[in-house]
């Protein structure tokens, strides 16, 4: 790590001052340099230099050339044609589209999943009182990519939106904070006296990207207020690159000559430009990765080992499984409106219906351990907050006849097309969905409608494009899909109760929903939820977080199909080493936040 992450910020911590500053300036070379885990190079580049950051076989390539030795080629963010970068639209163009790679758009601060730490954004610092307040410092000399100074102003705006337009994601800031006014360069934050949910209020800092208060002064009233309904194919962010071009096939980021950053990364970036070819499928994008034509990606690729077993300088941040560092847990979500899910006893027996073992080898080629009945991911940094002996005497795990037993007891009796129904209303059918061409999620979903057919729930799958399915699920149109809520952040695993569960600002079918997708309501859970984001102490959190974990159970409004990573994170070393790796950590494995560090360390072979 580099001194940039002196100070381990916890948000446990809930009464002490805390602080970090990011005075250090450039992330230079030098830590790594200095890291262990030294390969072979596969060509170019000073004689018997030792490269890092390479293939797990220890292989590099020998780079390519032209003007695409100077580019990276990066997939699985982008899976349809762009049709709009309004960073606010329900389903933006990628890097437009919300917590994705800072490259056009930032944010205030910046999430390094593997420490844990807050690290500075367009923020040079921050400062935590208790659970009152939070205040912020911006860098230096930022500007637009139209040349515009950026202010603080800029920021507020960005979240003044959320007052504007309450149908937007980021008026959620509003349910967490009573006020945020700026003085010069700093920004303070009064946190919401009675709800005190400081981790929450720090996760948007570090996941909401800023905007151009004069642009969408004018959007505000083009549309009426309606900001998500504008359409644009530009995105003017502060970000180190700009976007060129977008169409069919690809998108092309060009690199920002002017970025504010340079001076605090020790440089500009070391590519000219970042492109995102479109592909229909993992498949497509697979075969480009491991033949070199893409450099990084984030999708899911089966047997990955097989890659560097086959020579190829293909790498990830761990050397052994599970290769990816875990930090999300796809959702099985259940639509609690639709007669027969609306039943609890429904929703449980099903979950005791999954083969969660045959999804995590079939589908996620091991890459998952077996999932337990629970919201906190049983490892890592949420391990403390879990009771692990209660999920597991609670919870469920793979039993069909479990499962069939407990509709029996609710009452149910299969028909003579050998499919359950009570009072004349049948299980199914029903048809879960999951965007195309994501064949990891597509392949457990396969998996679960199998399941559900075996015991006597009628289920099929149907796999549109992503656009499609992401409009479903937040207007309520669908009866069961498989979809992400909170990845590991400042504020979960509260926060991804509040994603499933969180019965505050429902909205009816029809209309955009950006959490409990499932619109399951229940008269307990807001005040659990309060009680765990305002919990004094970790005991009392714990305690509050266990109180929920355990309705969660008891109600099942959806239920995890397996663990993986927040972002899949894997190299080919044919162009470019230096990738982070566990031995060379100088940056963490993703793409959003912290994750822009890498794209200043990277090396070009035979440069």
């Amino acid at each position: 790590m580099t001194a940039q992450h002196s100070h381990r910020f916890s948000i446990s911590d809930g009464t002490t001052r805390r602080r970090f500053l990011a005075t250090t300036g450039t992330l230079g070379g030098a830590a790594a340099l200095a890291a262990c885990g030294g390969a072979t190079g596969g060509g170019g580049g000073d004689e018997g230099e030792e490269l890092v950051g390479v293939g797990n076989n220890g292989e590099a390539g020998t780079g390519r050339s032209g003007d695409a030795a100077d580019q990276l080629f990066i997939a699985g963010f982008q899976w349809s044609p762009p049709t709009n970068f309004n960073t606010f639209a329900g389903a933006p163009a990628w890097p437009a589209s919300s917590n994705v790679a800072q490259y056009v758009y930032e944010t205030l601060l910046r999430f390094d999943i593997v420490s844990g730490e807050l690290l500075p954004g367009l923020a040079a610092s921050y400062e935590v009182d208790g659970n009152e307040s939070i205040s912020l410092t911006l860098q230096d000399g930022i500007t637009w990519h139209d040349g515009s100074e950026f202010t603080a102003d800029d920021a507020l705006y960005t979240f003044e939106l959320g007052k504007i337009d309450p149908g937007l994601g980021v008026a959620s800031f509003w349910t967490e904070v009573d006020e945020m006014t700026a003085d010069g360069k700093t920004i303070s934050i009064a946190v919401n006296s009675e709800r005190k949910n400081v981790g929450a209020v720090l996760a948007q800092l570090a996941q909401q990207f800023i905007v151009p208060k004069a642009v969408f002064e004018k959007v505000v009233e083009e549309t009426d207020k309606n900001v998500a309904s504008w359409e644009t194919d530009e995105a003017i962010g502060t970000g180190p690159f700009t976007l060129e071009l977008a169409d069919q096939t690809q998108i092309i980021l060009a690199r920002n000559e002017d970025y504010w950053g340079a001076d605090f990364y020790g440089g500009l970036p070391k590519m000219s430009k970042i492109i995102h070819p479109i592909f229909k499928s993992n498949e497509d994008g697979n075969i480009k990765f491991q033949s070199g034509a893409l450099d990084v990606m984030q999708q899911f690729v089966p047997q990955i080992w097989k890659m560097w077993e086959s020579g190829k300088p293909v790498g990830t941040y761990l050397q052994e499984e599970p290769y990816f560092v875990p930090g999300s847990v796809p959702m099985f979500l259940m639509n609690a409106t639709t007669p027969g899910l609306d039943d609890p006893k429904v929703r449980k027996a099903l979950a005791y219906a999954v083969d969660y073992a045959s999804i995590a080898e079939t589908a996620m080629s091991g890459y998952s351990s077996q999932v337990l009945a629970s919201l906190i991911i049983p490892d890592g940094a949420e391990d403390q907050w879990l009771d692990r002996d209660k999920a597991t005497a609670d919870g469920w795990a793979y039993d069909a006849e479990k499962a069939e037993s407990l509709l029996q007891e609710a009452g149910y009796a299969k028909g003579d097309d050998g499919i359950y129904a009570k009072d004349g209303q049948k299980l199914g059918p029903w048809t879960m969905i999951t965007p195309q061409g994501w064949t990891d999620w597509n392949a457990a979903l396969k998996i679960v409608s199998k399941n559900f057919q075996d015991i006597g729930v009628d289920a099929s799958t149907n796999f549109p494009q992503q656009a499609q399915v992401t409009t479903a699920i937040q207007n309520g149109d669908f009866a069961m899909a498989c979809w992400y809520v909170a990845g590991t952040n400042p504020a979960t695993p509260w926060q991804r109760f509040s994603d499933v569960m969180s019965n505050v600002d429902m909205v009816e079918l029809g209309q955009t929903a950006y959490r409990n997708y499932g619109r399951w309501e229940n008269g307990e859970v807001n005040d659990l939820l309060e009680a765990a984001a305002a919990a004094p102490d970790d005991d009392s959190k714990k305690e509050a977080l266990t109180a929920l974990d355990t309705l969660y159970r008891a109600e099942v409004p959806a239920f995890p199909l397996m663990y993986r990573p927040d972002e899949f994170f894997e190299f080919n070393a044919s162009n470019w080493t230096n990738w982070p790796t566990e031995d060379n950590d100088y940056a963490p494995p993703m793409f959003r936040g912290a994750g822009n560090t890498w794209i200043f360390e990277l090396k070009k072979i035979g440069e």
